[in-house]
C-alpha cells in the first residue's frame, strides 16, 4: 500500500466524518426572533455582571477582640479596574450576538463563542460559560454535521475545564433539587411528544399506504375500463360486418353464388381490418424489453380519425347499410384525440344500427363549430338482426366515458319520427 493510496483513504474517511447527515436547519421567523431575545437577555445580564457585579469594597469585621497590637487591616478590594470590565462586557457582548444565528449556524456559533472563551481568559467565567453551554446545546440539536459538533464539544469541555477549573459558576445547595426536577420534567415532556409524533406519524403513514392501495386499484379499473372500451370499439363494427355479410352469403349461396362471393370476399376483408386493428391495439399494450416500438407495418398506423370515416362509411355500404354524410362548418384538423372520439361515435353508431335496425337507412352529420364539433347519426329504424341480449348498452357507455375525457357530452334516444338518434358534442379551441 503505498502513501498516495494511503491518503486518499484518509480523505475518504474525513469526507464521510464532515458530510452531513441531513439538510441544513431552517428556522422560521419566530426562533429567530427567539434567538435574538435569549441573545439580549444574556448580554444584558452578562454586561451587568462584568459591569456592577464585582464594585465596591469588601469590609473586614472581626467578631473577637484580641489583647495586645493588632496588625494592620489588609487594604480594602477595590474590585477590577477600568479595562478588565470593558474587556469583559466586550468578550459577554460578542458571546451573546453569536447565539442570534445559533439555529441558522450552530456549529459555527459554537466555535465562535468556544474560540472567545478560550482567547481572552477572564477572572469571571460566567461572562461567556452561559453563552458556551447555549452554544453547545444548539449545535448538538441543530447542526447536521454530528461528528464535527461532538468534537468540538467535547473539547471546549475539556478546554474550560483546564482553564476555568477554579472560577467556573457553583450552584448553590438550595437550587439542586430544581436544578435536577426541572431537566427531568422536560426530558419527560419531550420523550412523551416524541411518542406522540411517532405514533401519529404511524397512523399517517397507515392511512397514505391505504390511500395509495386505493389509488392504484382505481387505476387498475380505469385502465382496464380503457382497454374495454378499446377492444370493443376495434372488435365490434368489424364483427358485425363480418356476421352480416356471412349472413348474406349463406341466404343467396344457392341462387346467386356471385353475390355470395362477394360476401365472402368482404368477409375476408372485414376480418383483415379487424386483425389489423387488434395488433395496433396490442401493439400500444406492449413493448418490447428495450422500449422500442412495434416494428410491423399495421402496429406502426396512427389510430383512427375523421381521414379514415369515408372507408368506415364504405364498409358499412358495402354491408347492405344506406349512409350518406354531411359536413357542416368549416372543416379543420383536430386533435387526435378528438378525432378518434368522433370517429368511435360514428363507429358505434354505425354498429348498433347494422344489429338492431336492418333494412334502414342512415345519416351521419360533421358540424364543425368554432369552438365545438358536433357528431350526429340517425337511422330511420328497421328490425333487429338478432334479438337482443342482455347487458347490450356497453357500447355507448363507454363512448360517454370516452367523450367525458375531453369535456364532451353524449345523448342517445329514438327519435319521434321513428329510428334512433346518437349525438355528441366535443369542445375544441378556437381556431
Amino acid at each position: 500500500m503505498t502513501w498516495l493510496s494511503i491518503a486518499q483513504r484518509l480523505r475518504d474517511r474525513a469526507a464521510l466524518v464532515v458530510r452531513p447527515s441531513g439538510p441544513p436547519p431552517r428556522p422560521t421567523r419566530r426562533n429567530l426572533l427567539f434567538d435574538a431575545g435569549l441573545a439580549l437577555v444574556l448580554a444584558v445580564a452578562a454586561v451587568w455582571y462584568a459591569v456592577d457585579g464585582s464594585d465596591g469594597p469588601v469590609l473586614v469585621v472581626q467578631d473577637v477582640p484580641q489583647q495586645g497590637p493588632q496588625p494592620p487591616p489588609p487594604p480594602p478590594d477595590q474590585g477590577p479596574d477600568t479595562d478588565t470590565r470593558i474587556q469583559g462586557a466586550l468578550t459577554a457582548l460578542a458571546c451573546s450576538a453569536a447565539l442570534v444565528l445559533r439555529r441558522r449556524f450552530p456549529l459555527t456559533v459554537l466555535c465562535i463563542v468556544f474560540a472567545i472563551t478560550t482567547a481572552v481568559v477572564s477572572d469571571e467565567p460566567r461572562l461567556t460559560f452561559y453563552a458556551l453551554v447555549v452554544a453547545a446545546y444548539s449545535a448538538a440539536a441543530y447542526s447536521p454535521y454530528r461528528a464535527p459538533t461532538i468534537a468540538v464539544a467535547v473539547v471546549a469541555a475539556v478546554v474550560v475545564t483546564i482553564v476555568h477549573d477554579a472560577a467556573l459558576p457553583v450552584v448553590p445547595s438550595e437550587y439542586v433539587p430544581l436544578m435536577v426536577l426541572v431537566p427531568i420534567v422536560v426530558a419527560a415532556d419531550g420523550l412523551r411528544r416524541w411518542k406522540l409524533r411517532v405514533e401519529q406519524g404511524r397512523v399517517r403513514m397507515a392511512e397514505l399506504e391505504r390511500e395509495q392501495a386505493a389509488a392504484v386499484r382505481r387505476a387498475a379499473e380505469d385502465e382496464r375500463a380503457r382497454l374495454a372500451r378499446e377492444l370493443h370499439d376495434v372488435v365490434t363494427h368489424n364483427v358485425s360486418v363480418m356476421v352480416i355479410q356471412a349472413g348474406a352469403a349463406r341466404t343467396v349461396m344457392a341462387t346467386a353464388p356471385e353475390q355470395a362471393n362477394e360476401a365472402l370476399l368482404a368477409v375476408e376483408a372485414g376480418g383483415r381490418a379487424a386483425m389489423a386493428d387488434l395488433r395496433q391495439v396490442m401493439g400500444l399494450l406492449s413493448r418490447d424489453d428495450a422500449g422500442a416500438e412495434p416494428g410491423g407495418p399495421d402496429d406502426l398506423a396512427p389510430q383512427p380519425g375523421l381521414d379514415r370515416l369515408d372507408a368506415l362509411l364504405d364498409r358499412v355500404r358495402a354491408a347492405g347499410l344506406p349512409v350518406e354524410l354531411t359536413v357542416t362548418g368549416r372543416a379543420r384538423p383536430l386533435p387526435p384525440g378528438i378525432e378518434l372520439a368522433a370517429y368511435r361515435v360514428v363507429q358505434e353508431a354505425l354498429t348498433n344500427t347494422m344489429t338492431h335496425a336492418q333494412g334502414s337507412a342512415a345519416t351521419v352529420t360533421l358540424d364543425y363549430g368554432e369552438d365545438r364539433l358536433r357528431v350526429d347519426v340517425a337511422d330511420t329504424g328497421g328490425a333487429p338482426v338478432t334479438p337482443a341480449k342482455p347487458g347490450g348498452g356497453r357500447g355507448l357507455i363507454g363512448l360517454g366515458e370516452r367523450l367525458a375525457v375531453h369535456g364532451g357530452t353524449l345523448v342517445t334516444g329514438r327519435r319521434l319520427t321513428g329510428g334512433y338518434r346518437v349525438r355528441a358534442e366535443l369542445p375544441v379551441e378556437a381556431s
